[in-house]
């Protein structure tokens, strides 16, 4: 047995004894590697580790949080949350009932055991391929691995181990000609595993011809179109557009927004689905229990077009009256959880691209991601790559494009979905100071009527 094991065992007993309407405690320990490039230099290298851990008291509807990096005096840690809870605490503890649970989620993966020389190499190739491009200003590319254990416990008797690995990779090339600066990016992620970002050579390539190619691609004139999103963006306008509305916390913390997201309220057509769930294996945001030990579920928040869910953690379920799904996160030990995506997507339906393209006379292909900010409903987003859509069928390439809408109007517009649901696994989100937090997000191709783009 580890020592965070031990320690968790004996932590178990102190939290029986705590005088708290509920208490629990995350112990946490884990491993990372990192490398980035900025142009062709190597900028940073090198592992960490960091061990610590969190307890959380709920006392009259008031929390107590304390966070250490040190196993020492854990019984006096308890106490202190204890007692800060007590001072917050004015009105009737909430929260959704779970089952207590003890189980164990072990992982075999552990991308940090890989040698740094054998990471820096490939990194190195994706580098070279870059700086094979005419007219490339600079790069800039970003590596990361980790591998954690956590051990959740509460004062219901909940006892989980668990441990996850992960891997991101994120690289930019940037072409300049004169006073014009365009640039293309690629971003990758797993599980943990590492062959994920094995491989690329091609897409590497491709992407630094893109950024060149940008420099003599004409603007298109603004207007309204019709607009076809590839998954990448599509999956990056469900995240931000209308997933974070589907955070409860935000929900119930907004008059105007409890009023606008009516459960049942009709958002898109019969066609539409919106899903977000851990219980979707094998994704980045995938686990079996979140930080609060409730099991992961697959939650679908618009089915057939209406509003059918959102997501919680066991305190917003309570206030709300709904279920627990499972969706309360933290980045690590020195943060409580709050209400969090996980892998978020459109349901692909039976189109194809080509039945999608079809009857477009005039339109725009919007790829990949560069930006964007959402406010409430508004949003603004900047395609990494576009091209005109003339006549069904796919054209010149444009300067990367602005999205600009409303969420809800924009759903209405969705009016092809297409088959090939595609999840991208290189993103991380932030929210309340916690980010980047592993999650993934997707879509298959869908068409959206009267886009507003931005142009010249």
């Amino acid at each position: 047995m580890t020592r965070i094991e031990s320690v968790a065992h004996q932590l178990a007993e102190v939290l029986k004894r705590s005088k708290a309407d509920y208490i629990e405690a995350r112990l946490e320990e884990s491993q990372s590697s990192y490398i980035s490039y900025r142009g062709r230099e190597l900028e940073s290298i090198g592992r960490q580790t960091a061990s610590g851990g969190n307890v959380r008291a709920l006392v009259k509807g008031g929390w107590g949080f304390v966070s250490f990096n040190s196993l020492d005096d854990l019984p006096g840690r308890v106490e202190l949350a204890v007692a800060q809870a007590h001072l917050a605490g004015k009105e009737v503890s909430h929260l959704a009932p779970v089952a207590p649970v003890t189980d164990r989620v072990l992982t075999d993966q552990n991308p940090v055991a890989i040698p740094l020389a054998q990471k820096k190499q490939l990194l190195d190739e994706y580098n070279d391929i870059i700086w094979r491009t005419p007219r490339l200003q600079t790069s800039i590319i970003g590596y990361g691995d980790g591998r954690k254990k956590v051990i959740f416990l509460n004062s219901a008797g909940s006892f989980i181990e668990q441990e996850r690995a992960d891997v991101t990779l994120r690289l930019t090339a940037v072409a300049t000609e004169g006073n014009q600066v365009q640039q293309v990016g690629l971003s990758l992620g797993s599980r943990g595993d590492f062959n994920a970002i094995q491989g690329i050579h091609r897409q590497v390539e491709e992407m630094a011809r893109n950024a060149v190619g940008l420099l003599v691609a004409p603007q298109i004139k603004g207007g309204e179109y019709t607009v076809v999103l590839d998954p990448v963006l599509a999956g990056v306008f469900v995240h931000e557009a209308f997933g974070h509305l589907s955070e409860a916390d935000f929900v119930y913390e907004n008059d105007r927004l409890r009023e606008v997201m009516t459960l049942g309220k009709k958002f898109g057509s019969n066609e539409l689905n919106i899903i977000d769930g851990a219980a979707v294996p094998g994704l980045r945001g995938s686990y079996k229990y979140d930080d609060e030990g409730t099991p992961a579920t697959k939650t679908y928040l618009i089915r057939e077009g209406k509003l059918v869910g959102r997501l919680h953690s066991r305190e917003t379920a309570a206030r709300m009256k709904e279920k627990p799904t499972g969706n309360a996160r933290a980045i690590n030990y020195r943060y409580p959880p709050i209400v969090r995506m996980t892998n978020t997507y459109i349901e692909p339906r039976s189109a194809s691209f080509g039945d999608i393209l079809s009857d477009i006379k005039e339109g725009v292909y919007a790829k990949n991601w560069y930006g964007g900010v959402t406010s409430m409903e508004m949003f603004t987003f900047s395609a990494g790559e576009a091209y005109m859509i003339r006549n069904g069928k796919l054209a010149e390439m444009v300067r990367p494009v602005v999205l600009t809408g409303n969420v809800f109007t924009t759903l209405h517009n969705i009016d092809a979905i297409g088959n090939d649901l595609d999840m991208n696994e290189g993103g991380g989100c932030g929210k309340a100071e916690q980010s980047p937090l592993p999650v993934s997000n997707g879509s298959p191709h869908i068409r959206i009527r009267h886009c507003l783009v931005g142009g010249r």
